[in-house]
């Protein structure tokens, strides 16, 4: 008797459970059930960006033969030359094996697909080559390459939201929340930082405050961190003297002047990035070197320049350290940032993978300590700590590179636990993003994207047109309410027509400039000599509907 009260209250369970896994496949998951899928993904994506984290470690140790990774720089210098010269090399052809092999243009993937995938594809990145990028990205780091590891975590967990919403067949919406979800608790998860983490998705991927995503985003956020400190506890990255401390007000002038420095400093890291990528692909077409040969050429240039200068190694947190407590010497604080920009530029020229993040946090940080010391110099009776001009000199640059002054803020002060001096960091920071995201296209990021013709950067109003194709929304030809097709074969000669696969991007403005109620959607056939195929119209009308309901559907979620 007692077995089969069991075993009907096992049957009982189980079909409870079967219904509402249904109803989750069929009409999504209401806010309890998002919740609960949030912490799960937040977990699943805190383990990933700590695995990552503690893969790098480990390939580090394995490769250049240190038992502490935090001293990689220190190390390096007793290695001999060609073993720092060929680790790069044999990192860079793994790297662009992987690539060749497993992304169909060897790209890494990293934060600016994230951002893409969340305006354009539903909360949706690409998995294969997503993971391929994280292998990639873990090899560059581990062997000599001179980025940071928050873009691949970045991605890395994406790819795993993406996965949990493809099962749970979820619309927009829940996409883009989830997609946040998982990005705060890997950034949370890799820098111990779970206010900034949260600030991150909303700010940086999802670009918007809505309060519907806020508290998902904070418990995966929590989750994150929560996995991070079951490994390395709530010990800050960096740790500061002290004395790190401001002469208050007549010593705030001094970081607004720092933060205009910081602002051309960010802009031209990102000028020189971008500068590498377009020298390395017009080098690659004119020689036809093979792409996978690319991050191979990218790793002689990285080797050779971390013979003299080890300090290029990898995320750079030593550095960045030296930096921050004052152990440098001003010659010493301006040419290792003008080095590590070189470095950077490199790497990110020969497609080697990784994040800009924690570069910046270096640049940043030297340029600080350098200017501080000349401040110092020359008013020594009103100035504080040189220390604390470098903690704002990390947050001004990276803040700037990032385009995302709140999110960024937040992760220096969490970085590195000191809370006490946010007047000065937020002056610098202020600042500095000001001027460095007048450089670019608002950010990093935002630039990449917009290299590639994708136009976030100014906001829905202009990317929405690039989402919706001409064969989308047309009337087909010899349907209820189709164009007269004498008339559309009448424009076609005229030269007013738009290609099937074309966007409103294209198909609007032409509209506005002919001033036709439609324009006919052909397909060019192959060869000269043969007519476009009529396929239907596309109606004003009709893409101003659609256009104007992307519109109203955006701004409800960011509103919501």
């Amino acid at each position: 008797m007692r077995d089969g009260l069991w075993r009907r209250t096992l049957d009982h369970a189980w079909r409870h459970v079967s219904r509402a896994w249904a109803l989750l496949l069929l009409r999504g998951p209401s806010q309890f059930q998002f919740w609960v899928i949030a912490l799960l993904v937040g977990i699943a994506a805190g383990g990933a960006a700590l695995g990552f984290r503690l893969g790098i470690n480990w390939l580090q140790s394995t490769v250049y033969r240190l038992e502490d990774v935090h001293l990689l720089h220190s190390h390096a210098q007793t290695l001999p030359w060609y073993l720092i010269l060929t680790i790069p090399i044999a990192g860079g052809f793994i790297v662009g094996q992987i690539l060749h092999r497993f992304t169909p243009d060897a790209r890494v993937r990293s934060v600016a697909d994230v951002i893409e995938g969340a305006a354009l594809h539903e909360g949706r990145v690409e998995g294969r080559a997503g993971l391929a990028s994280a292998a990639a990205s873990m090899i560059t780091l581990s062997t000599g390459g001179s980025t940071g590891r928050e873009g691949p975590v970045v991605h890395l967990a994406s790819v795993l939201s993406t996965w949990v919403l493809t099962r749970i067949r979820a619309d927009g919406v829940t996409g883009r929340d989830l997609l946040g979800c998982a990005v705060a608790a890997a950034v949370s998860a890799s820098f111990n930082a779970p206010i900034a983490g949260a600030l991150f998705a909303l700010e940086v991927v999802l670009r918007h405050f809505a309060i519907h995503a806020f508290a998902p985003i904070v418990i995966a956020s929590v989750a994150g961190t929560v996995i991070n400190r079951l490994e390395y506890g709530g010990v800050p990255e960096f740790v500061l003297p002290a004395q790190s401390f401001l002469e208050f007000y007549q010593e705030l002038p001094a970081f607004l002047i720092l933060g205009v420095v910081c602002g051309i400093a960010a802009g031209l890291l990102m000028l020189a990035i971008f500068a590498a990528e377009d020298f390395a692909t017009a080098v690659q077409a004119r020689t036809g070197l093979p792409r996978w040969l690319r991050p191979v050429a990218a790793g002689a240039v990285l080797g050779a320049l971390a013979i003299p200068f080890p300090h290029i190694i990898g995320v750079g947190y030593e550095t960045t350290s030296a930096a921050l407590t004052g152990q440098l010497v001003l010659g010493h604080a301006i040419l290792f940032a003008v080095v590590k920009t070189v470095a950077v530029s490199v790497t990110f020229g020969g497609r080697m993978g990784g994040g800009v993040f924690s570069p910046s946090l270096m640049v940043g940080a030297l340029i600080g300590l350098a200017y501080g010391q000349i401040a110092t110099g020359f008013f020594p009776d009103v100035s504080g700590s040189i220390t604390l001009y470098a903690l704002a000199g990390m947050g001004a640059v990276s803040a700037a590179v990032l385009g995302a002054p709140i999110s960024t803020t937040l992760i220096v002060f969490e970085l590195t636990g000191d809370w006490e001096t946010a007047l000065a960091v937020m002056v610098t920071v202020s600042t500095s993003t000001a001027i460095g995201t007048r450089l670019v296209d608002r950010s990093f990021f935002l630039t990449q994207l917009e290299r590639r013709n994708i136009h976030l950067a100014a906001g829905p109003q202009a990317y929405l047109l690039g989402v919706f194709r001409a064969d989308t929304l047309m009337r087909r030809a010899g349907t209820e309410g189709a164009a007269p097709e004498d008339r559309c074969w009448a424009l076609i000669e005229a030269g007013s027509y738009v290609d099937a696969s074309a966007t409103l991007e294209v198909a609007l403005p032409l509209l506005e400039r002919t001033g036709e109620p439609f324009l006919p959607v052909v397909t060019l056939s192959a060869g000269a000599d043969r007519p476009p195929e009529l396929l239907g119209a596309l109606f004003h009308v009709d893409a101003l509907k659609v256009y104007n309901r992307a519109l109203a559907a955006t701004a409800a979620e960011e509103h919501s």
